[in-house]
């Protein structure tokens, strides 16, 4: 059982990061999310998509971001537009059965202005 977040880095302010998220050998997700942490900051919540592909975003997206998933490939992906230095955190994706949330390890994003 596995989450694995990818395409984090560094990229300047107005540019744009897709981030993907796989889930190995975890079936029946209802809900997927990703969520960030700034240093000295609480965790908060970006973005979450169902299985029925309802989507819900945090009040600082601002439209800039979108959530997506495939479902043949178990894999939820983040495209991040117009990034600001404010979105510099490391962001983490859950996925979540009826049983459990599983987290990955997390995915740095820096963004320099």
């Amino acid at each position: 059982v596995q989450v694995v977040e990818s395409g984090g880095g560094l990229v300047q302010a107005g540019g744009s990061l897709r981030l993907s998220c796989v889930a190995s050998d975890i079936f029946s997700i209802g809900f997927s999310g990703w969520y960030r942490q700034a240093p000295g900051k609480q965790c908060e919540v970006v973005a979450s998509i169902t299985n029925n592909d309802s989507t819900e975003y945090g009040d600082f997206v601002k439209g800039r971001f979108t959530i997506s998933r495939d479902h043949d490939k178990n894999t939820v992906y983040r495209q991040m537009n117009d990034l600001e230095p404010a979105d510099t955190a490391v962001y983490y994706c859950a996925r979540e059965t009826r049983l459990r949330r599983y987290w990955g390890q997390g995915t740095q994003v820096t963004v320099s202005s």
